[in-house]
């Protein structure tokens, strides 16, 4: 990689502006469609954004944002240096196909998870299957999601799931707030598995399917499943990549 030939991307907040301008001043700046590297200023809902839009390209974060677990510390100085060092993790994301009930379906991929929510006042009732096999006849909660490793210390730590190595090839499948099952916590699945949602008493239970920020009102049928043919890279200063901050997060 020439580290050169970088593309600059900043949130709209002042502190990620003030950042790119600067940065911009003092190194230059390619159009992304000449560019070797994106240099992602903000936090993370800006590095899955990035990340999204160009498939292909390494993304370097640098944190202007609030949580930043994606992003390496910021500094003026010292970037090109910085970016002919950085370590690349690479993540595979999910893609959701979400059916309604009149047969319309919508994809779209996600790279730390893929929600299912209750979208009324009653819980979701859902039927899971993992490779067309049933695994649960009904799940009563708020819903359900599927993670990835790399989305693993996002939502689905908040709902009590697992932390996962970013080399473990597993998912997690992880309830919210289960009434029934009362004490099922979820499970663990091979990367491989295709997971199937069936919303059972749709009509009076709606859901929406959402897709880190993408979202489909009103589904019948969510099936999930890794992609393995996407491939995006993010770069990490080295001895702060995603595994030792996976491993990190587990013993704060």
């Amino acid at each position: 990689m020439d580290p050169t030939r970088v593309h600059f991307v900043a949130s709209q907040v002042l502190l990620a502006q003030e950042a790119l301008a600067r940065l911009v001043r003092r190194y230059g700046e390619h159009p992304v469609d000449k560019a070797d590297v994106i240099v992602a200023l903000g936090g993370d809902g800006l590095m899955l954004t990035t990340l999204h839009q160009n498939a292909g390209l390494p993304v370097y974060g640098m944190n202007r944002g609030t949580v930043g677990f994606l992003m390496n510390t910021y500094s003026d100085s010292g970037l090109l240096e910085r970016l002919a060092a950085a370590e690349p993790a690479v993540i595979n994301p999910l893609r959701m196909r979400a059916t309604r009930a009149d047969g319309g379906a919508v994809e779209a991929l996600a790279i730390n998870e893929v929600s299912i929510l209750r979208a009324g006042p009653q819980a979701a009732k859902l039927r899971i299957l993992v490779d067309e096999r049933e695994r649960l006849s009904e799940l009563v909660a708020d819903g359900a999601l599927l993670a990835t490793p790399a989305g693993s210390t996002a939502y689905n730590y908040s709902a009590h799931g697992p932390i996962l190595p970013i080399g473990s090839g597993v998912l997690a499948l992880t309830p919210m707030a289960a009434f029934r099952p009362r004490r099922w916590r979820g499970a663990l699945l091979p990367k491989a598995a295709q997971v199937t949602f069936e919303v059972l008493e749709a009509d009076k239970r709606p859901v929406s399917a959402v897709a880190n920020s993408f979202e489909v009102r009103d589904p019948v049928r969510i099936e999930v499943a890794s992609v393995p043919k996407v491939c995006h890279r993010i770069l990490f200063d080295p001895g702060h990549g995603l595994e030792e901050r996976l491993i990190r997060e587990q013993f704060v």
